[in-house]
């Protein structure tokens, strides 16, 4: 990827839409486009902090794995999406992996080199905080979800937000989640068992809270889903 493509690309994230074409160059300068294959990590946990990455295209699992291996899925990062978010103002390693679940063309920006870039450029500071805060809020109110909900409760949440994020909506006014989640996934995403989700979603079938099409894809009405929560 040329630079010039690069610059196209990045422009495009929340971090850098408003750069001009001189600040676009400097980033772009620095960064490394490279294409990802299914199934394999662009860092490990622990590995040492080098680069954030920004998608381009393809599709990320960020996961944390304990001693004993069990998984807990901190989120799945798309198109348009940068990660670790952490990655600019902390030192050391890795807070967890970054497994490829599709073909994937990452670019990768040294942050050695942008920390210097942002040195020179104050008022990208600003928007990396903005950013990062958008970010922080998110992971507050996910705790809070666990921490204040029952595993019903935090399972139709989650299907909230995952529809939101990566569904498509329907002509009808639904939502088709994609069945690229397993029941394992969405275990791992709060933090309950395999079996915990599969007797929900079963269940929630039976209420006609949630459909399956055809192809196993998962069809959701928000109004309803939020009508539930409600009432609970």
């Amino acid at each position: 990827m040329k630079i010039e493509d690069i610059k196209r690309v990045l422009s495009g994230f929340t971090l850098f839409r408003e750069l001009d074409h001189f600040e676009l160059t400097k980033i772009a300068n620095i960064s490394i486009a490279r294409e990802w294959k299914k199934n394999s990590h662009v860092f490990l946990q622990g590995d040492p902090l080098e680069n954030v990455y920004f998608i381009f295209d393809g599709k990320i699992k960020i996961y944390k794995s304990d001693i004993s291996g069990k998984e807990q899925i901190v989120a799945i990062a798309k198109k348009g999406e940068m990660f670790p978010h952490v990655g600019f103002f902390r030192k050391g390693d890795y807070p967890a992996y970054a497994e490829v679940l599709e073909p994937s063309t990452l670019i990768a920006v040294p942050i050695s080199q942008f920390e210097k870039v942002l040195i020179e450029n104050p008022e990208l500071c600003i928007k990396v905080f903005k950013v990062l805060g958008e970010k922080i809020v998110d992971l507050q109110n996910r705790l809070e979800e666990q921490i204040l909900n029952n595993t019903y409760e935090q399972i139709i949440k989650l299907l909230i937000r995952l529809a939101q994020k990566h569904g498509i909506e329907q002509t009808d006014g639904t939502i088709q989640l994609k069945s690229e989640f397993t029941n394992r996934d969405l275990a791992n995403m709060i933090g309950t068992t395999r079996e915990t989700i599969s007797r929900t979603l079963t269940k929630m079938k039976k209420e006609e809270l949630i459909e399956l099409d055809h192809e196993g894809n998962m069809i959701l009405d928000i109004t309803v889903l939020m009508q539930e929560l409600n009432l609970l």
